[in-house]
């Protein structure tokens, strides 16, 4: 069993509509650009899959791409799009399903490793990255840099989107490294939000770098974005590219 929360068939079916900005070829150009680079010649495994904002257009320029999904709501609105033979997925939790194969890539983007709220679970989610890579292969986070610096004594809420049409913020509970993600979204025009919220499990680029060694794979790069501007202080995320030996 997972801790990850379960997405529901009304969060899937609204998902791409709510994130088209995050399917736009600014953003998903360089994500693949580095991606299909990484993979190379060989196969692709991703991760939390979802509706495949990522996998299939990756499986479109010519990289073969399995994917692992723990909702199978998420994953009809995939199979709506492309078919089981093209990019097989299998339903379960990132840290435990396992597919046939060996791969040169598997990756984990848009700050989905914090769906696993125990820290027991992302250092397993490395570790079944590490049991599906062939040697020499890389594994790959696209991950926010936790914001606590914005926490002053006393407070415990960050916003990170003040629109027209949504708000959204986030309150942290420090003692067990818990952050809630709380939206309140505009659907019509009659004035009325609809509200929701999900937890998350934040982690540092260090707390992961140690997972990666306990699972047996080496830093090789981190940078700042899919750009791949230098990973600083300031910076809001990370992209960490980990390599299991040859």
């Amino acid at each position: 069993m997972t801790s990850s929360e379960l997405w529901t068939r009304a969060t899937a079916d609204r998902y791409d509509a709510e994130e088209h900005e995050m399917s736009s070829g600014a953003v998903l150009g360089p994500t693949l650009d580095l991606l299909a680079e990484l993979a190379g010649d060989g196969r692709a495994l991703e991760f939390a899959i979802g509706t495949g904002r990522v996998g299939v257009p990756l499986r479109e320029r010519g990289v073969p791409v399995v994917g692992i999904e723990l909702s199978e709501h998420m994953a009809a609105v995939l199979r709506g799009k492309i078919d089981d033979e093209a990019l097989p997925v299998a339903l379960g939790d990132m840290a435990t399903t396992t597919v046939p194969g060996k791969f040169a890539l598997v990756y984990l983007v848009y700050n989905t490793i914090t769906n696993l709220l125990t820290q027991d679970e992302q250092v397993e989610c490395f570790r079944n990255a590490a049991r599906h890579l062939t040697p020499g292969g890389r594994f790959v986070i696209e991950l926010g840099v936790p914001p606590l610096r914005f926490l002053p004594p006393g407070q415990v809420a960050v916003p990170f989107d003040v629109s027209e049409r949504h708000l959204g913020f986030d309150t942290f509970d420090l003692v067990e490294q818990i952050l809630v993600s709380h939206h309140l979204t505009r659907d019509g025009d009659d004035g009325r939000y609809r509200r929701g919220s999900s937890r998350h499990r934040y982690a540092w680029p260090a707390e992961l770098d140690l997972m990666a060694r306990i699972a047996g794979l080496e830093l090789e790069l981190r940078v700042a974005d899919w750009d791949r501007a230098p990973f600083t202080p300031d910076s809001a995320k990370h992209i960490s590219v980990w390599r299991k030996p040859a």
